[in-house]
This record gives C-alpha cells, structure tokens and sequence, in this order.
C-alpha cells in the first residue's frame, strides 16, 4: 500500500472511527468476490453513516489521489456483486444511509438513502397503511432500491421502469459538493420531487450506469393500490412459436391494455426456478440432456415459453381488459389463465387433490407462483434466489439469507434489448440457445417486454464455480454471446464488472462527450475508474 493510501485511511479512521475502516484480509475478502472469477484487489471499506460523512470521504479521496468505489448494500449478483472494475479501489459502502426521509401520503412518493432495501421500504408502507405499492424485483428482498435505480433496472408492474419513476436525486459530486437534481437547483422550489424535469437541461441520467457522482437520495414514486388486480399466465408448446408470441402480445402492450412489464420465461427458466440440476437423472451428463429436460416439463406443467404479467384497475376496466387479451390469445397460446387472491388461494388449498389426479405437483408449482404473484403486487420475495445454485450439488430451500458468492455459485447475467418484434426475438434466442448448448450450459432465459415498443432479455448463465475450468468456460461463453449480440446490434441495457471492458467502441462524439465531462468533474479521477465510463 502507498504512502498516499495509508495517509488516506488515517484520514478516514479520525473521519468515520476504527469500526467503519476495514482493514484486515479476512473482513475484506467477503468485498472481493462475485459470482465469477475475478482477480481485483480491494485495499480497505470505508462505511460513512450520513451525506456530509460521504462528502468527507470523496474530498479526502481527491485529496490523497486514492480510487473510491461507492456500493449501497452489494448484492448485484451477477454483475459483480461488491466488486470494483478496477483494482485499488476503496468500497464506500453505503449501507448505513438507511433512511427514509419523506413519505408524501397525498402525492405517493418516498424520499429514500442508498441503504433501503425493498424490504425495509415495504414494510413501511405497510406499517403507515399506506394505501400505495412499490415496484420491486425478482432480486433478494434485501437489495437496495436506489442501487437497482442507479442501474435502471426493473421490475413487474406499470411503475416497472425504475429510472421513470424517479422525481429526481440528490447526489454528491467528486469534489464532495452536494447537488440536488430537478427543481433543487431552487432552494425554496415548491415541486422538487414531483416534477422531475425542473427547468434547464435535465441531467438526472447522467448519474446512472456512470461514474460521475453518488446518488445519496432519491425521490420515488409510488403506484397507488389499484381497486383491482388480476395475475395472467399463458404459454406456448414450441419454442419456434416465440416470434409469433411477440406479434400477439405487441399490441396489448403497446394500446395499454396491458400496462405492466410482461414476462415471458422458457422451460429452463421456470425448472431451473423450481429445483437443482436433476444430476442422478441427467447421469452427471451436462448440458442437461433433451430427455431428461422433457420429463421435467411435463413434471412442473409448463410450455416451451411461458407469459406472465397482471392487469390493474376497477373491476370493470379490467373485465374489458381480460376480454381484449382473450380475443387476441384465442386458439394461439394455451393455459390462458386469470387468478386473483381468492382464486389463488384455493388453488393452495386443493393443490394435493389436484396432484392426485393429474400428477402434476401443483403445491411446488405454486412455490413459484405465489412469489411471482406477490411481485406483481408490489411484495418482495427471496424466491427466485435459490436458481442461482442451479449446478450446485446441494440445492437450498429460498432464502434471502443465502450468500451465491460465498456459497461459490457461478452466476452472469447478460441482457440485450431490441424493439418488439418477433424476428428480434428470435434471433436473439438463436444466439442464446446456440451458444449456450455449445458451450455446455443451459440456455435460461426470461423475455420481458418493458416499456411499449422494447424487450429485453435476460440471459441466466449459471454453473458451480467448485468444478476445475468451470470459471474459464463460462467466461467463455459470456464472452462469445456477448460479442454476438454486439455484432448483431442487440446492446445489453445494463453492464456487469466482466463485460464493461468487453464492448465494442462506441461513437467518437460519445466519447468526446463523456471524457469532457468526466474530467471536469473529477479532474483527479477518484470516483469509480472503469465503471462503464473509461
């Protein structure tokens, strides 16, 4: 460690006190792995417990010329988790600004800091009665709001588009200056937070996906409890039937009859979220074999591609809505089913009849059901976490207490976008499935129409990092499809720490841009080096 390193964690120990400076090997290793290989260097954690502590910490940065590296609660599995793209870093850790500064009955927003989870933030409106929902993703229950907005992630309602959803921010500069985005230019603006775009040029994005500031709070709207809600699920039997899918499902969401982000799983997807690897059955054998994978379809009741989304509203806006999507299903898709609260539970009542008499394991169906269900009303569940130990031995019961880093579950993520259109789905669904099975492992993927004219889909590539080769291998696979993808035009909407230095050059202007504003507000370079921006 430098001289400048050492006088910087002085400077930070006399800041935030022994026991918010982690020093030593061992606490420090938890911060250097990710659900992949990765081989960056991580010196110290640095935890300040409000904004002033955070503006403190960035001017002792730039200060002693030291790398800082801001994470809210670390759990982006998949991208990296706690990781930083570059070495040296120090991790700013955010966890302890777990405020919730402002909840506005009468508008339906909260004011919230990097350290509130989904969890923390439902609960809250439930003990307020608040009569509003959250949107939340299918990630652990414990992830940070603002950390998921900051990448502009989503999730399953009409407030699905996070970044959309925001009245504006409050963000510390490099320097340590704090900037209140929006009409917070105005100290005594009366609309800060529910109108977004203030007056002047609207700037809010370039603190997402970037490293040019720390956004340390963020106004979040919130969806006001519908009088009525209904679930919908459908599925297809081939999988060469998907192009055709999107052609059916297009105008619902484009019309607005249906409002939320829809979701539309294939057959790994849904086994893969309901068990582990069948490695007896499969005969150690990986990918896993096309008999063996059959089986498992009948065995869970599910199509080659399934759709899931809900419907919001009075109970007669919804009747005309139903009626829309059966006119437009009809004869092309199968199982088109509605359920609400009521039906759902007496489907958990009557679910071991019923598996009685199809076979059909409708209790652990609905293990999966239920949670997605939830989502869709705004409740954050830790179901989905057990698919990321897919290829592990031992596969455990959902928890959002499990740890895939520690635990050594191989996770990457990637998710290109395309406009909704049949032929770009399954072009992207050639390279998934070919690439994928080539490379031995299997093509998960979840296709999510999220906004009206866009889909992005997920790409689930998993395996157990405790087998020699399989860190290489499924880099190698990353790597592939992401270059394909690239080459294609199909660019992912987001980035992990292992693909950030992997794209491929963008426009001279972009980069003549970004560089120009990068250095004038971080002249010294201090704040996240080689997060999406070089």
């Amino acid at each position: 460690m430098s001289i400048s390193a050492r006088n910087a964690l002085d400077a930070f120990v006399a800041l935030l006190g022994k026991d918010n400076v982690v020093t030593g090997d061992a606490d420090l290793q938890q911060y250097r792995r990710a659900t992949f290989h990765c081989d960056i260097d991580v010196p110290a954690v640095v935890r300040p417990a409000n904004i002033a502590d955070v503006q403190a910490c960035l001017r002792i940065a730039n200060e002693f010329r030291v790398p800082v590296y801001p994470i809210s609660t670390g759990l982006n599995i998949g991208y990296g988790s706690t990781v930083p793209p570059s070495a040296g870093c120090i991790i700013m850790e955010l966890k302890r600004l777990d405020r919730i500064i402002e909840y506005n009955a009468e508008l339906g927003y909260v004011r919230v800091e990097p350290g509130v989870t989904q969890q923390q933030l439902y609960d809250y409106l439930r003990e307020h009665n608040a009569p509003y929902w959250l949107d939340v993703t299918g990630s652990t229950p414990r992830h940070s709001m603002i950390g998921n907005i900051a990448e502009r992630g989503f999730g399953h309602t009409p407030y699905a588009d996070h970044f959309a959803n925001i009245g504006g921010f409050q963000v510390v500069l490099p320097n340590g200056d704090l900037l209140t985005t929006g009409f917070g230019q105005f100290d005594n603006a009366v609309a800060t937070g529910a109108y977004r775009w203030g007056v002047g040029p609207h700037y809010d994005g370039l603190f997402t996906q970037s490293n040019l500031g720390v956004i340390v709070e963020a106004t979040i709207w919130l969806m006001p409890e519908p009088e009525y809600m209904q679930f919908f699920s459908c599925r297809i039997a081939h999988e060469a039937d998907l192009p055709a899918l999107i052609e059916l499902l297009r105008p619902l969401r484009l019309d607005g009859t249906i409002r939320s982000a829809m979701h539309i799983g294939n057959d790994y997807k849904i086994v893969s979220a309901t068990q582990g690897y069948p490695w007896t059955q499969a005969k150690g054998a990986t990918p896993l074999p096309q008999d063996v994978m059959q089986a498992k379809v009948r065995e869970w009741d599910c199509g080659s591609w399934n759709v899931s989304g809900a419907l919001y509203g009075t109970r007669a806006t919804v009747a005309d809505a139903r009626k829309r999507i059966r006119r437009q299903l009809r004869g092309q898709v199968q199982r088109l089913r509605f359920v609400d609260q009521r039906l759902l539970t007496l489907a958990e009542r009557f679910a071991k009849p019923y598996q009685r008499l199809t076979g059909v394991r409708l209790a652990e169906v609905l293990k999966v059901l239920k949670p997605v269900f939830g989502m869709t009303r705004g409740v954050p569940s830790a179901a989905m976490m057990a698919s990321n130990y897919w290829r592990k031995k031992d596969f455990p019961e959902a928890s959002a207490d499990l740890s895939p880093e520690q635990d050594n579950c191989g996770v990457m993520w990637l998710a290109p976008v395309a406009p909704t259109r049949g032929v770009h789905a399954a072009a992207i669904w050639d390279i998934v499935k070919t690439t994928m099975l080539a490379h031995g492992f299997e093509p998960s993927v979840s296709i999510t129409l999220i906004s009206e004219r866009s889909l992005d889909c997920v790409v689930n590539l998993a395996y157990d990092r405790d087998i020699p080769g399989e860190d290489g291998r499924a880099m190698d696979c990353h790597d592939d499809m992401l270059a394909q993808f690239c080459a294609a035009g199909y660019y992912p909407y987001r980035l992990g720490i292992q693909a950030m230095r992997k794209m491929p050059p963008k426009t001279a202007s972009y980069d003549r841009f970004f560089a120009d504003i990068k250095s004038a507000v971080d002249p010294n370079g201090i704040l996240a080096p080689g997060r999406y921006l070089p």
